[in-house]
């Protein structure tokens, strides 16, 4: 019995590498047949190859516009291999039983990202051939290539078995679709004017469960984006998976230390070294400086009580010293500071080795992209959030306080503003009040947050659980300086703030109360740094 040689379709618009696939192919005993330019391009490359024209029926019509859409094409795709009179139909026609598909799409998110795209350049660059060939190989169980990714695995895998399994197979369309329909969702939103929206990802991790033990399971999706802080560019060292709270925790820290480096850069404030702990997304621990070790210190004497259990991030690798100095500072009796987790550009395997918990409960989360934080690192991606029903979306985090806004306003002592070596304290608690759970009031000194009063209804109750929790840590607060995340509505919180030893408080203005606030701060000596609540309100995580 002779056994018919089986039949591959390419058709792709980035050319790179691809002969190499195809050769492959053909040196096991495939037959090949390509579109108009991937058909020229491999025959260039001495690669024996059958113009789907001659399939069709005739060349490319339309300016190019109609190429694979054709029912001999398709009839290829969606044929029935155990369907006697679907095999027997293609033998009449003398349609080949297509067995393989390779396809990749026209830049369509090229196009819609550029500046100056319009309905017109969007319409040439979307593709219809490609994703119809996708779903119909998809539909007809064929293997289907749509990620240059997935083509060395796939040859290793004919080249063993003549064939693969119905399992890759199933996952290989199950991929095509995915990518169809981020296409197509692009396409939509473009061209509605974002009335369509939605978001779609590939998962990348399962976590141990949701928010709560009963919350089963828990997943992390990518949008396969090039950021490269991205959650799946973060590589986890230890063998117990991080939980859905701390994805949730390394994406509130990562919004913290690019708000806090990329407000540093924009004020051209030096600072080599940024650090933060957080317990519940929320900063108990933040700091700056030069030297590594007195930012780890002062990460910890932020709230040594409440870093118990929670997660630290720093923007440099971390040795046996850093290590030993986050685990041991201010703890006693020899006794080791438990975390749930440590983000860091790298490890070295001392640290890794001082810094494990029994059962691998201190998850080692690396990415080197950390090192190089800047003014170019905030997440610029919309947000999404799930509502009952549906879903909102708003634009990120992306104010930087800038005090050269010509917008900025500084009532009260004005001798030290020009002067301060701690505006660099005042960026360190405004980052932190900006990332925090509205309402918040936070308080800096010595290039350290010493106390963060968050979540709280009014805002004199966020100036007194600030100024509550820097004392249960230990701190004094005379001389601190303090941010809060939206305006004063009555002179009572600054008053509250004031009576605590604070000398300079960032807000925004536009309360009826402001002129009471900055009355009092102006009779106080106290430096009060105003800006519209319209441009630096600081809400964040309702």
């Amino acid at each position: 019995m002779i056994m018919k040689k089986k039949t591959a379709l390419v058709s792709v618009y980035h050319k790179d590498s691809i002969e190499k696939f195809v050769k492959d192919l053909v040196d096991l005993g495939w037959e090949i047949l390509a579109s108009g330019g991937t058909a020229k391009y491999l025959a260039e490359k001495g690669v024996k190859v059958r113009d789907v024209a001659e399939l069709a029926g005739g060349k490319a019509i339309l300016g190019h516009r109609v190429v694979t859409l054709s029912r001999e094409i398709h009839a290829g795709l969606l044929a029935r291999k155990g369907n006697k009179g679907d095999m027997g139909e293609l033998g009449k026609l003398g349609i080949p039983f297509i067995d393989l598909v390779c396809v990749d799409l026209y830049p369509l998110e090229e196009a819609i990202a550029k500046s100056d795209a319009s309905y017109e350049s969007v319409i040439e660059a979307t593709d219809i051939g490609g994703p119809t060939l996708l779903r119909s190989a998809a539909k007809g169980g064929r293997i289907v290539i749509c990620d240059p990714a997935d083509r060395d695995w796939v040859i290793g895998e004919i080249g063993k078995m003549g064939e693969i399994g119905e399992e890759k197979i199933r996952e290989l369309a199950a991929k095509a679709e995915y990518v169809v329909a981020k296409y197509c969702l692009e396409s939509a939103k473009f061209h509605s004017k974002k009335k369509y929206s939605g978001i779609v990802g590939e998962q990348v991790a399962e976590t141990l469960y949701g928010e709560n033990a009963w919350q089963v399971p828990g997943r992390l999706y990518s949008t396969k984006n090039d950021d490269p802080l991205a959650l799946d560019k973060f590589q986890v060292l230890t063998e117990m998976a991080p939980s859905y709270n701390n994805l949730c925790d390394v994406d509130r820290m990562l919004q913290t230390i690019t708000h806090l480096a990329t407000a540093f850069d924009v004020n051209n404030i030096p600072a080599k070294y940024y650090g933060l702990a957080v317990k519940h997304g929320n900063c108990c621990g933040a700091a700056y400086g030069d030297d590594e070790i007195e930012v780890i210190k002062k990460v910890v004497e932020g709230d040594p009580r409440a870093i118990f259990g929670g997660l630290a991030m720093f923007n440099f690798d971390f040795g046996e010293e850093e290590a030993e100095t986050l685990l041991t500072h201010l703890m006693d009796g020899g006794q080791r500071r438990l975390l749930d987790g440590i983000i860091t550009p790298g490890f070295s395997e001392k640290a890794l080795e001082l810094s494990r918990r029994k059962k691998d409960k201190c998850r080692f989360i690396v990415n080197s992209a950390l090192a190089d934080i800047s003014k170019n690192s905030l997440d610029r991606e919309k947000r999404f959030r799930y509502v009952r029903g549906g879903f909102l979306i708003q634009p990120n985090y992306t104010f930087v306080l800038d005090f050269a806004n010509p917008e900025v306003k500084v009532f009260g002592n004005q001798g030290d503003w020009g002067n301060w070596g701690n505006k660099g304290d005042l960026l360190l608690a405004w980052a932190v009040s900006a990332t925090s759970n509205s309402n918040t009031i936070t308080l800096v000194k010595d290039a350290k947050l010493i106390g963060n009063g968050v979540g709280q209804q009014d805002r004199v109750g966020c100036c007194e659980l600030a100024i509550k929790r820097s004392k249960d840590a230990g701190h004094n607060t005379q001389d601190a300086v303090a941010s809060s995340d939206s305006f004063f509505p009555l002179p009572d919180g600054p008053g509250t703030l004031i009576k605590a030893g604070v000398k300079a408080i960032f807000s925004t203005s536009g309360s009826v109360g402001d002129e009471k606030v900055q009355k009092l701060c102006q009779d106080k000596g106290i430096t009060l740094v105003q800006l519209p609540d319209k441009i630096a309100r600081g809400f964040f995580g309702h």
